[in-house]
């Protein structure tokens, strides 16, 4: 066992594609492979363009740039990779399980077995395995039984075939990844085996102070990631369910927000009002919180977690239904500009975006959807939309949905002739369009819904266009 020198990533995903990429860029001295099975996306990052990646995040093209082909290279070869690695990232995807026990609570982590399997099956020597996924409490201990249980015990050079189990969780805000990656606030690294710690921190001292650098057990890493994203969504369903009080009492959710931000005790992070949390993390997390709750027998633990949850579910209902209200009750045949897909500004990420639950409501209502969003694509918007239920037969149906919305590169056209505008994903660029073209281009009377509070209202109060901002009182 001596120095890492070869680092071998399973899944080429949000987490995995970045945090390998900065490696590479921060330890010019490592050699570096992600691998994937998706043959699709291994092209993507393979290719010329740079600005088709198949994620988006500031910053990243410029690092891959400068070391793909270097000592970061993209390949569909799982097999080699993990055999010539000294440490091998678990990076694949854990959704929340669809059916069984801990159903639509606990993570589905068929992909982390397969994975441990294929690294039992195919690993040389000592081998460094660090979990990277998000994962519940105590997923390590059926990584190491897996490792463990390998039936050859040594590799086909005879030597003794051995593995160490580390948990060094993402703590990525998608949008800002690359500036999370180069300056996390810090770093998490939990494990059994010295050795196996040292050498993760090693790596990381490369660019990162070792204050920042934090060791605990396997548990306690695993158990910090899943409270971390709780915590986080926790403040936002807080602020969100605020913006309602605001809309009743004359209140204004920017003005409530800005004077319990400022105190330092609370700070002026993650409470930005919205129509509910999204991405791959903090549902899943929660429910994974919520389903380990239960397990133990602390239902009342679970049922605080589940309200956050709860909360977003409604959020984006009760937005749902007050547009419904604002057009009179009805939407069949309505045209309604959607203006963001994405679940925040700064990413092409759609998981968990509120926008889904809320076009898919308005399409079962009859409306017309016209989306626009500056990173999304209309592959993948169609991906979220177009399953969906019949509204004669109640039976899923793509056709059905795919000819109730349209996608639009162009924002103004977008916007044309539609009866309603609502802004779901806080770009900056849409604060710079020509408002008063497209209030003009309107199907008169129209609303315009800001669910970002991201206008200013002041500036429509004098256009023939209706105007609700969530968190705006009377």
């Amino acid at each position: 066992m001596g120095l890492i020198k070869k680092i071998c990533c399973v899944g080429a995903g949000f987490v995995g594609g970045p945090t390998m990429a900065v490696f590479a860029d921060k330890c010019p001295q490592l050699n570096i492979e992600i691998v994937d099975i998706n043959k699709e996306r291994i092209n993507d990052w393979n290719q010329n363009d740079l600005t088709k990646l198949p994620i988006f995040e500031p910053g990243l093209k410029e690092i891959i740039q400068r070391v793909r082909g270097k000592n970061l290279h993209f390949s569909c070869d799982i097999e080699p990779a993990i055999k010539n690695a000294d440490m091998v990232f678990i990076s694949v995807n854990t959704p929340i399980k669809q059916k069984g026990v801990g159903a639509g609570e606990t993570s589905d982590l068929r992909w982390v077995e397969a994975c441990a399997r294929k690294i039992s099956e195919v690993a040389t020597g000592h081998t460094i395995v660090v979990e990277k996924s998000t994962l519940p409490v105590r997923t390590a201990k059926t990584i190491k039984d897996i490792l463990n249980a390998s039936n050859p015990k040594v590799d086909r050079f005879e030597n003794k075939k051995s593995f160490s189990v580390l948990s060094n969780p993402e703590f990525l805000a998608e949008g800002t990844a690359i500036i999370n990656l180069e300056r996390p606030d810090r770093v998490l690294i939990g494990g059994d085996d010295d050795y196996a710690i040292e050498s993760l921190k090693k790596i990381y001292l490369n660019w990162v102070p070792p204050e920042r650098i934090i060791c605990s057990n396997l548990w306690s890493s695993e158990l910090s990631k899943l409270t971390a994203n709780a915590f986080l969504a926790q403040r936002i369903s807080s602020i969100n369910s605020i913006t309602a009080l605001c809309e009743v009492t004359g209140a204004d959710i920017k003005e409530v927000g800005k004077a319990v931000g400022s105190d330092s005790r609370i700070g002026e992070k993650f409470i930005s009002p919205g129509p509910g949390f999204g991405g791959s993390c903090f549902k899943k997390d929660i429910l994974n919180l919520v389903y380990l709750c239960r397990y133990f027998g602390l239902s009342e633990v679970a049922e605080f977690w589940n309200s956050i949850v709860k909360i977003n579910s409604w959020q984006k209902k009760r937005i749902y239904s007050l547009i419904v209200d604002k057009l009179y009750g009805n939407l069949f045949e309505k045209n309604i500009a959607i203006l963001g897909f994405a679940f925040k500004s700064n990413t092409n990420d759609t998981r968990e975006s509120p926008a889904i639950d809320i076009c898919k409501d308005l399409i079962k209502e009859g409306a017309h959807l016209n989306i626009h969003d500056y990173k999304v694509s209309k592959q993948a918007i169609s991906k979220e939309l177009d399953l969906d239920l019949d509204p004669f037969t109640n039976v899923l149906s793509r056709e059905s949905t795919s000819k109730s919305w349209s996608f639009f590169d162009d924002v103004y056209q977008a916007t044309k002739e539609v009866d309603a505008i609502i802004i779901i994903t806080e770009w900056e660029d849409y604060k710079k369009i020509d408002w008063e073209l497209i209030v003009h281009n309107l199907r008169k009377p129209s609303w315009i819904f800001d669910t970002r509070v991201l206008l200013e209202p002041s500036y429509f109060k004098n256009m023939d266009v209706n105007f609700w901002q969530l968190g705006l009182g009377f």
